[in-house]
């Protein structure tokens, strides 16, 4: 693994660090338990055991990759190769066109061979569009050029670099991490505290590379500015707390400490998780940085690690396969883009036993843990950037309920609901769908954790109707914003003929007008020569009386 930077360079490092936190000293203990808590919470049953016993593992390639183009929060990135095209590891096959996106790239080097609608693992069980790309077999990889020095480096430099690398929250929330990392904040806090009763990569992570995950939070400090950073870890991680009290002590660094919260689920949520260390809320409506804190996943961090100390972008990630009847269960580096079903193939066959993968002691495949993952519908579905864990759950070893009973108002859901929310009051309007009185009793803060669902005696599926209000609310509110710029278009399209017409009749008018003027202009010289010929006829006239009246009087005389 690629060391931070060379041994002179890890003296300016901890001496910058030490500057940092002048106010620490050497007396203070590199752990402490929390003393806090959160509202509610429940202690489901525990399987990490299942996988997190055995050592981190690489799979090999699968013989097909399938990269969706959206694989974040935002929107998705723009497709920039063609069918046909060789591609090789690291390169980009999507590029992000927003700021709110990730960039996108190849996991291996190989053949582009579709760009088209694929199996995406998501709770609706949509397609999504997807650059295919069959490997070659060689895995030639072209990274992006590391960072030298990165902690002297400039912070906007270090943003950029995890921007090109198309880092995302890795923790399931998929978050583009160059936006998270823009603002400067007082404390850094690592979330390590992995409350799924199934997943352990994180924990995993921990124990194997402590030494290069301190360098990588000392990364992120450096980059948001941080003086000093807490890792929140739960209790039943002894091994990882240890390795990494271990590696902060040979690093000799003293701005990061190691806060073991109790084994309580969700503590691994960003708010609970800020509440546990700090005995403070984050206000509603509200973002941790408001308060002076960015929160990261550990798996995040290492990825921003690697992307700037070597380049590497986000290709691959730790998964953790697990599952009562998968006895080959654990943790293994995946290539993105690779299908779920080859990957359950392959956890068993990379088993020294050999053993013979069957899909009949599967009854559902989740993505996710058991309590906010969700089930793969079409299980060709690849790995994505936020797949943390892949569960083959054996029949009946997760709650599937087929039939819910009537709510009997209970309110135990209130009781373990970590956001203090009201499930119950949350449901009765979701199902009626007036989700204006959903948005009163704050439904935008409920973090679909499952705590609720948990402990209903109905086994009613509240998250799926909140999920359902939600995904309405956001629908009608793009509706009405499109309403809304339909009708502005139209106001200003009847504006813009109004506007029109009255120009036109104003410039026949003013046409008219000189057509006028003109027909005036030429009328004139006519008109004086009508009037010399009246002029001169009457002089004639004149004259001829005259010089008759001459005559007669000559007569006369």
């Amino acid at each position: 693994m690629t060391k931070l930077m060379t041994e002179p360079n890890s003296q300016v490092m901890r001496s910058q660090t030490a500057k940092q936190v002048s106010s620490r000293t050497s007396s203070i203990p590199v752990r402490f338990t929390s003393s806090y808590d959160f509202h509610g919470g429940i202690h489901p049953e525990e399987q990490k055991t299942l996988s997190s016993e055995q050592p981190i593992k690489k799979l090999p390639l699968p013989p097909k990759l399938t990269v969706p183009v959206k694989q974040h929060v935002g929107q998705p990135a723009e497709i920039v190769v063609k069918v046909g095209d060789k591609v090789v590891g690291g390169q980009l096959v999507a590029e992000a066109q927003v700021n709110v996106s990730a960039n996108v790239h190849a996991p291996t080097s190989g053949t582009v061979t579709a760009i088209e609608l694929q199996p995406f693992p998501q709770i609706s069980g949509l397609p999504e569009i997807a650059v295919v790309i069959e490997p070659d077999g060689d895995d030639r990889q072209q990274w992006l050029i590391p960072i030298e020095s990165p902690l002297t480096c400039d912070r906007q430099k270090l943003i950029d670099r995890i921007q090109q690398a198309g880092i995302v929250g890795l923790g399931g929330a998929s978050f583009p991490s160059h936006i998270k990392l823009m603002p400067q904040v007082e404390t850094l806090v690592i979330n390590a505290a992995e409350c799924e009763p199934y997943i352990t990569c994180d924990d995993r992570l921990m124990r194997e590379l402590a030494d290069e995950l301190i360098q990588s939070f000392q990364l992120l400090m450096h980059i948001c500015q941080a003086k000093d950073c807490v890792i929140g870890i739960e209790d039943n991680k002894p091994e990882a707390i240890t390795a990494l009290e271990k590696a902060i002590e040979t690093a000799k660094v003293d701005s990061i400490r190691i806060c073991v919260v109790p084994t309580k689920y969700p503590s691994g949520g960003e708010k609970q998780l800020i509440e546990l260390i700090t005995g403070k809320q984050v206000p509603k409506q509200k973002l941790p940085a408001n308060m002076g804190l960015v929160l990261h996943n550990v798996a995040t961090a290492f990825a921003v690690y690697q992307a700037i100390t070597e380049g590497k972008p986000l290709i691959e990630r730790l998964v953790t396969v697990t599952g009562q009847n998968n006895r080959n269960a654990g943790n293994f580096w995946v290539k993105v883009g690779t299908p779920m079903s080859w990957l359950l193939e392959a956890t068993v066959h990379n088993h020294p036993q050999k053993e013979t993968f069957s899909s009949s002691n599967i009854e559902q495949l989740i993505m996710g843990g058991p309590m906010m993952g969700f089930k793969i519908q079409d299980w060709s579905a690849p790995v994505i950037k936020s797949t943390n864990c892949v569960i083959a759950a054996a029949p009946g070893e997760l709650n599937s309920p087929t039939r819910s009973l009537p709510c009997i108002r209970c309110g135990e859901c209130s009781k373990v609901c970590p956001a203090s929310l009201l499930p119950q009051q949350l449901y009765w309007f979701a199902k009626s769908e007036d989700f204006e009185k959903a948005e009163d009793y704050h439904l935008f803060d409920c973090i679909e954790c499952g705590a609720c669902s948990y402990v209903c005696p109905s086994e009613l599926p509240l998250v799926h109707y909140y999920r359902f209000a939600k995904n309405e609310v956001r629908r009608r509110a793009e509706e009405k914003q499109k309403a809304d710029i339909a009708r502005q278009r139209h106001e200003f399209r009847e504006l813009r003929l109004k506007r029109e017409k009255e120009e036109r009749a104003e410039r026949h008018k003013k046409a008219a007008e000189a057509r006028r003027k003109s027909k005036s202009d030429e009328q004139d010289p006519r008109k004086a020569a009508i009037a010399e010929a009246v002029a001169r006829a009457k002089a004639r006239k004149q004259q001829k009386d005259t010089s008759s009246d001459s005559n007669n009087k000559q007569q006369e005389n």
